[in-house]
């Protein structure tokens, strides 16, 4: 079979560890290609490679007939070669515009034309249907905007081959249907794209082929995914069989913990108030946009409330800021693991214990064999791969980092409330599977536990009682006995009409 573009012998070493060992695979012209793999498995290191990000030890990539070496993202772009990160690689201060024509600016007579420049790129985002400004700074978008701006840019480049790393995991269910559409022209268009992704749906909705990675090695190749099953690809991602994803148990709840009364701020425009139990898991679900994640935010104090109070366990206090909030008993791992989450350029141990410092700090001196104690064991509990303590996070993969976060709140002593906003975005099906045992194991020792996810199955799969919030209200609540997909999915609709409770 004639491959238009080819990975051939890929291996790439790390100090402690053998990322990629001898990876080679090839896709068609005009192909959507699906890399799937566990966390960890050498996906992002593929792809990086591919980007002129990282070279690769051994091993050459063809594009047409000829071997690429790129020396650097520039180079990659100026062949063809466009990667479009899970963790967005925009300039924040600058405009859309600016964003997409780094480098390639319109000129006259050595001047930039913004008038031209903003004109040209608002028609390349008018014709594929994204409804973003291109007059706007990136940093007032929200995460999905800032997505569709990142393919947009790849789409703007003409590139012969287009990886999307993820690209999903911030968009709306109307922006993806946008995207799907880009992909559509672009594959018309003879662009090989690169579809990296964990949701299963669609792989098989969109892809024309797939490989599947398992620890840096190739697991499976499948020239068309005719005949190819789910559980098939499954088993290729992770070695073994995982028959209920979710495996939820359920376990005894105790008195009301947390009480949400009135809860508003500038990014929340209508009161909100809830309670949550003792060793309960309660879940948050609604559209991007429907103020769950402002709302998680004023409950931990990321955010500042201008009414409203939080009271734990009997004690009603206003919340001004994290700190406060952390030293109570709540914890928060963001949505945004790179802006919000991770301190990037830190080592793991220093992720894992930043916030609990100054629980074993003496006269203000650090204690770095505690320090040294405390990560190992969060790294051993929680199965981090990675060959040490000392390596930078931003070398681990996603759903390794979303662990270190959790870390950093297990290794606090007295959490009592953990906010989870997304827990499992861009994480494979295997370290999902870790991530919901995990929180079973803290719902079980009596912590009570936010989780705001998009993904109905999620919040159903693994929430003892639901909260459905649509234009910043709670809009209607449901136990577990009543979890049914088409009147959550109801609830979230912004449609007018009301939802009574189930409760």
């Amino acid at each position: 079979m004639s491959y238009f573009f080819e990975y051939r012998g890929i291996t790439k070493i790390y100090p402690g560890v053998k990322a990629l060992e001898d990876v080679s695979f090839g896709v068609r012209r005009g192909a959507v290609h699906g890399l799937m793999g566990e966390n960890g498995a050498g996906k992002s290191t593929l792809i990086r490679i591919l980007s002129g990000d990282q070279q690769a030890n051994a091993g050459a990539i063809v594009i047409d007939g000829a071997e690429q070496c790129f020396a650097s993202v520039r180079d990659a772009s100026d062949n063809g070669v466009m990667v479009v990160h899970q963790e967005l690689q925009l300039v924040p201060d600058l405009t859309v515009a600016e964003n997409l024509c780094l480098g390639r600016f319109p000129s006259r007579a050595g001047f930039v034309s913004r008038r031209r420049m903003i004109a040209a790129v608002q028609a390349v985002l008018d014709d594929y249907g994204i409804d973003v400004d291109a007059g706007a700074r990136v940093a007032a978008l929200p995460l999905g905007a800032r997505q569709m701006v990142e393919v947009a840019k790849a789409a703007m480049a003409k590139a012969r081959v287009i990886a999307l790393d993820e690209p999903t995991s911030s968009l709306s269910s109307r922006e993806s249907e946008v995207l799907f559409r880009m992909i559509a022209r672009l594959k018309a268009q003879g662009t090989v794209i690169l579809y990296v992704s964990h949701r299963m749906d669609e792989i098989f909705q969109l892809c024309d082929s797939m490989t599947v990675l398992r620890d840096g090695r190739l697991a499976a190749h499948h020239d068309t995914l005719q005949g190819v099953t789910r559980a098939q690809v499954v088993s290729e991602m992770v070695g073994r069989e995982i028959a209920d994803i979710w495996n939820w148990r359920g376990r005894p709840l105790g008195e009301t913990r947390l009480e949400v009364r009135g809860l508003v701020g500038d990014r929340l425009s209508v009161p909100g108030s809830f309670t949550a139990r003792k060793g309960e898991i309660l879940g948050f679900f609604g559209l991007i946009g429907a103020g769950r994640s402002e709302l998680m935010r004023l409950i931990y104090g990321a955010d500042a409330a201008r009414a409203g109070s939080v009271t734990l366990e009997g004690e009603s206090y206003s919340v001004t800021d994290p700190r406060r909030s952390i030293r109570r008993g709540i914890g928060y791992c963001s949505e945004d693991r790179k802006h919000d989450g991770i301190l990037n350029g830190r080592s793991i141990e220093e992720n894992i214990t930043i916030s609990a410092r100054r629980l074993w700090s003496r006269g203000g001196f650090l204690r770095p064999m505690r320090e040294a104690a405390v990560a190992e064991e969060q790294i051993r509990q929680l199965r981090v791969r990675t060959p040490s303590r000392f390596q930078d996070i931003v070398n681990l993969s996603g759903g390794n980092q979303q662990k270190v976060i959790l870390g950093r709140w297990l290794a606090e002593a007295e959490i009592r409330v953990l906010i989870v906003d997304e827990p499992t975005r861009g994480i494979d099906v295997g370290a999902k599977s870790e991530i919901y045992d995990l929180l079973y194991k803290l719902a079980e020792q009596g912590m009570t536990i936010l989780v705001v996810s998009s993904e109905l199955p999620e919040v159903m799969g693994i929430c003892d009682r639901v909260l459905v919030m649509c234009q910043h209200r709670i809009r209607a609540e449901f136990t577990r006995d009543t979890f049914a997909e088409q009147a959550l999915l109801a609830a979230a609709l912004p449609d007018g009409q009301d939802h009574s409770t189930a409760a």
